[in-house]
């Protein structure tokens, strides 16, 4: 490699993590301070530019439907002929399993309960219209949209390094705008330090997130109490696995433990429908559905309901912000993975089968939790909502073999843990080795060491949903960079000359 771009990879790396260290220290060292920053800005994106977040990401979605849709979806991610590196299930399991993973469990009991107790403004709480308006709230924000964020992303980086050969970076997608020289080698380089930081808070978010849900599943399985000491023993536990199956690399690490992922994932998700209440799931679960397509184009472009945006802002727009956050990492990991498939073959595994996927968690997890609501007291609804981690264990208890259903998602909660950690942990040691795609072992390890500590020492300070509030804040610049990463895209199609598939 030449000495300036080593020069070059070495001030990426060292000023990414100095800026991701420093956040996380400054979240650490004076929480009060931090949190009242990250609640102003946070506002003040919510309040100015709502507008602008339900309109881009709706915009995503045409996009990558009408890129499918074209002439242009026949053009191989790779060369003419080439054939993709992985059977289609390890791909669905491997970009599903980073793209939502924990998260799915984290919400799937408490977001369906909270739509229901406090729905949109004009819906009356605990009604038969506000568990309808739950599953579908809960569809849109796990649905398309994300998804067709994360396309438009990982479809842009996939097409210039697998067909034009570029580098494995965001700003690789820059240069034939803005060019490599002058000023603009200096803004590439600042894109791809703001893409490392981006990418190591939204990680050591959720890290710290997952620590606490499986440290409750302890609690309530086996009376394990949540503390320290128990935070300690799950991060350093999980980080050695995920550490060994990054620095093994995505064929033998990372698609094994994927492919178990999703086993776990369609075992648990069969054992609730067995045991819960099968006939409203599916009630329920078509009836959101309905909702959701019929409502598609006004829910997502609906400032308000009644005049009031409240949930629209703490809800959707707040969902866009966090997907937009994560999009440089999922979008990177996606198009690791993608390469030898076609345009049209990419945007609809990437968007339709994982949207299909979600609507059935919800369809049986958010029914199972709905069934049963009333017989709480709004009080204690909105107890478990406020800790989303315990509200799971909570409901599982109260149904047949809640005990297999709680520690089969315990086993779930573990391997999305590790299956996001070891993706991210791969597509930061990228970053800061210029895109390589087989980056060198110490990057791994050194990244990987810096969430597992940054998430252990946010979980002791109380400071997670903070720097979540940061990482969304931190993202809407990239929010006008992936609209120009669209542009560039449609740019270099133009100059293909006969598409082939």
């Amino acid at each position: 490699m030449p000495k300036s771009q080593q020069k070059n990879r070495n001030w990426v790396m060292i000023l990414s993590a100095a800026v991701s260290i420093s956040l996380s220290l400054w979240g650490i060292a004076a929480n009060e301070s931090f949190a009242d920053t990250a609640s102003a800005l946070m506002a003040a994106l919510k309040a100015n530019y709502s507008w602008l977040y339900l309109g881009v990401m709706l915009f995503f979605v045409l996009f990558a439907v009408a890129l499918a849709l074209s002439p242009w979806g026949r053009i191989r991610l790779g060369a003419d002929g080439e054939k993709p590196g992985y059977s289609t299930l390890s791909w669905f399991a491997m970009l599903f399993g980073t793209g939502m993973g924990i998260g799915l469990v984290f919400w799937s009991v408490a977001e369906p309960l909270s739509h229901y107790i406090s729905p949109m403004a004009g819906i009356a709480p605990q009604s038969a219209e506000a568990r309808a308006f739950a599953m579908r709230s809960c569809f849109m924000h796990w649905g398309i949209h994300p998804w067709a964020c994360y396309a438009a992303m990982g479809l842009s980086l996939a097409y210039f390094q697998f067909r034009k050969g570029k580098q494995a970076l965001i700003s690789s997608l820059l240069k034939p705008l803005w060019g490599e020289k002058g000023a603009a080698r200096f803004a590439n380089g600042a894109v791809d330090v703001y893409t490392i930081v981006l990418t190591a808070l939204g990680v050591a978010t959720s890290f710290g997130m997952g620590c606490l849900q499986i440290a409750e599943g302890l609690q309530q399985l086996w009376g394990i109490p949540s503390r320290t000491l128990t935070w300690i023993f799950i991060i350093a536990l999980i980080a050695a696995v995920y550490l060994r199956s990054a620095i093994t690399g995505v064929d033998r690490g990372i698609r094994r433990l994927s492919d178990i992922n999703l086993v776990l994932f369609a075992g648990l998700m069969l054992l609730g429908f067995l045991v819960g209440p099968m006939g409203e799931t599916l009630k329920l679960g078509f009836r959101g559905a309905t909702e959701y397509l019929l409502h598609f184009f006004p829910d997502s472009l609906r400032m308000s309901a009644e005049g009031d945006s409240t949930w629209i802002q703490n809800w959707r727009v707040y969902y866009w912000a966090w997907w937009l956050s994560w999009a440089p990492f999922v979008g990177i990991f996606i198009a690791r993975i993608s390469r030898g498939r076609t345009i049209r073959e990419f945007v609809f595994g990437v968007m339709v089968i994982p949207t299909l996927v979600s609507v059935l968690w919800f369809s049986v997890f958010g029914s199972m939790a709905l069934r049963i609501a009333d017989s709480f007291t709004t009080p204690v609804l909105a107890a478990m909502v406020a800790s989303p981690e315990t509200a799971l264990f909570h409901i599982f208890a109260l149904y047949p073999l809640g005990w297999l259903l709680s520690l089969v998602a315990m086993a779930l909660l573990v391997t999305f843990f590790i299956t996001s950690a070891n993706s991210a942990t791969f597509v930061l040691a990228m970053l800061s080795s210029r895109g390589a795609l087989e980056p060198h072992s110490s990057k791994k390890l050194f990244w990987g060491i810096l969430i597992a500590v940054a998430a252990f020492a946010l979980i002791l300070t109380g400071g997670i949903q903070m720097i979540q509030t940061v990482s969304i804040v931190i993202a809407f610049p990239f929010l006008f960079l992936l609209l120009i990463i669209c542009l560039s895209l449609v740019k270099a199609l133009k100059k293909e000359q006969s598409p082939q598939g």
